[in-house]
């Protein structure tokens, strides 16, 4: 029997829905994956849509040129009220197909190898250093949120961008209000404010001598006539965002796990070789967002014995994907003795996420320093105790606090 997802039908549960511990996905999504690996759901707006559940489904579709990206198309489906916001409705890189994709990236490309990641480590280390530095200095208890995983990556992707140190809390106070809004005027208002800053110091680097992606596109892609000066501004929002909100709730939330997990954090830290390891298990099992993409038809897709049709919204569930049980034994069970890569927390095909390698590298270094230097580190309130983000900002999770000593 075919199935296709229409506005109006009964029995698709909402989407996104709230979590009761913070690093799972909710009972609901568990209980959708059990029954099939593709699904209905229905958003905020009462539209119906596909939750594809399954690893195998999801990298198909993924790398499906009749699925699309493009954010400005009437039909992409609306996560929650954010992203009805202009703001969040063009997006260079995440929010556009080929070719225009395509062209941005390869702009990019150099900045996000694994050589220059790897050039970055002792960057990486010494901001880790500074932040355990500060917060042994202080004393327990602090908060890892605000004291260590939100500053660490944000100050990364300033090195990056090329973003003044001075201007680092005004960037995570900016981000952190467009990523966490509930309303699209909130939304457009943040995000009117961090452009209105991109724009200005993209401005300056054209003609001023400055450091990382920004001032590198400014004077040889925007003065060159390849790239236009929007769209750096856009490039560098997208960067500026996805490349410290994530990793910073990576950082907390998959503390959260390993803390939860004592045996398995003992493992890691009797054998620095097992920390590579140890990223790839959080980055399957912790849950950071709920999706590895969300995606709108283009043409009638056949896949699992469902119909997908024409301007059909279609979320790829990332966090059900990694816990697919064809694909991984004992699917439910966080072990960092487990090998290989096969997860998609940081998607598939043509948008696979332009910083992953930065990211692996920013989440080695915080674990492993973080677990050495303050081996007996733990929760200072009980885990149930933990507020978590307000469910109608959309599908990014994580923590607003994370107390912990030592």
């Amino acid at each position: 029997m075919e199935i296709t997802a229409q506005r109006g039908l009964s029995g698709a549960p909402p989407f996104p829905q709230p979590r009761t511990c913070p690093y799972q996905p909710p009972e609901t999504y568990r209980r959708l994956g059990e029954e099939a690996p593709l699904s209905r759901v229905t958003l905020f707006d009462g539209r119906v849509v596909w939750l594809v559940t399954g690893y195998h489904e999801a990298r198909q579709l993924l790398a499906d040129e009749r699925i699309s990206a493009d954010r400005q198309r009437p039909d992409y489906p609306a996560l929650a009220p954010r992203f009805q916001a202009e703001v969040a409705r063009r997006l260079v890189l995440i929010g556009m197909d080929p070719p225009e994709h395509d062209e941005h990236r390869r702009l990019l490309n150099p900045d996000f190898s694994r050589r220059r990641v790897a050039e970055l480590r002792p960057v990486i280390q010494d901001v880790v250093d500074h932040y355990v530095d500060r917060m042994l200095r202080l004393g327990p208890p602090a908060d890892l949120v605000r004291d260590f995983a939100l500053p660490v990556p944000s100050r990364v992707i300033s090195e990056v961008l090329g973003l003044p140190g001075e201007d680092l809390e005004f960037f995570q106070e900016a981000s952190r209000r467009l990523l966490q809004a509930t309303t699209r005027e909130d939304s457009q208002s943040a995000g009117e404010e961090l452009i209105g800053y991109l724009d200005r110091l993209a401005t300056r680097r054209r003609t001023e001598s400055g450091p990382g992606l920004i001032g590198r596109l400014a004077r040889e892609e925007v003065a060159g006539g390849t790239l236009s000066h929007s769209d750096l501004v856009q490039i560098a929002l997208v960067i500026l965002v996805a490349g410290h909100e994530t990793t910073a709730s990576t950082i907390a939330l998959g503390t959260l796990a390993l803390l939860d997990h004592p045996e398995q954090l003992a493992r890691m830290q009797a054998d620095p070789a097992a920390v590579p390891a140890a990223v790839e298990e959080v980055l399957r099992c912790v849950a950071v967002t709920d999706l590895a993409g969300a995606r709108v038809a283009t043409a009638d897709i056949q896949i699992a014995g469902r119909t997908i049709r024409e301007g059909d919204g279609v979320l790829l569930s990332g966090t059900m994907a990694n816990r697919d049980d064809r694909v991984h034994q004992d699917a439910e069970d966080f072990d960092i003795g487990r090998t290989g890569r096969r997860h998609l927390s940081f998607g598939y095909g043509i948008h696979q996420c332009l910083g992953q390698s930065l990211a692996r590298l920013e989440l080695e270094i915080a674990f492993s320093t973080l677990f050495t230097r303050i081996p007996n580190l733990r929760l200072a309130v009980p885990a149930d105790q933990l507020a978590a983000r307000p469910l109608g900002s959309g599908t990014v999770q994580g923590v607003q606090e994370m107390p912990v000593t030592w």
